[in-house]
């Protein structure tokens, strides 16, 4: 199951690919992060995608799909313990994020049971930003049965 959770859920495949693209938050209070100071009220729009690419952050290869980042936990996959925000976090994290994972995991444990399956070639990599982030063309795989499989 880690390794699922590594490459199939929250981990690298939604840190390089989340379904939202950004959010946003409004300062509770005045406050500085580093050099920047926002005052009171101030809109804030997070931008999940450009983060989670961050090479100062991810490491060099920060665009790279590698699930192995997470073999340590999430706090230990980048510079940043916290750098993960596919479903955001503190309190107003993601509240359906645990059923998510479980409901993924399950799902794919039974289709695994019965089948294989690999990219169709026709697959084109076109991530669309429509709402959510998916990919503009589909995404087709090819199922084989497991019983027929050699």
């Amino acid at each position: 199951m880690l390794q699922m959770t590594m490459v199939l859920l929250v981990l690298e495949t939604l840190r390089l690919y989340g379904p939202a693209v950004f959010t946003q938050r409004k300062t509770m209070t005045g406050m500085a992060a580093g050099e920047i100071e926002t005052p009171k009220g101030l809109g804030i729009i997070i931008p999940f995608a450009i983060m989670h690419r961050d090479k100062k952050v991810w490491g060099d290869d920060a665009d790279e799909f590698n699930p192995l980042r997470f073999q340590n936990g999430v706090t230990k996959a980048a510079k940043v313990p916290h750098a993960l925000l596919s479903f955001s976090i503190g309190p107003r994290s993601c509240i359906g994020q645990n059923f998510a994972m479980m409901e993924a995991k399950s799902v794919m444990a039974v289709i695994l049971q019965k089948f294989s399956f690999t990219l169709s070639p026709d697959y084109v990599h076109a991530p669309v930003d429509l709402l959510t982030l998916r990919p503009k063309f589909g995404l087709p795989v090819i199922l084989r049965r497991l019983d027929v499989c050699s």
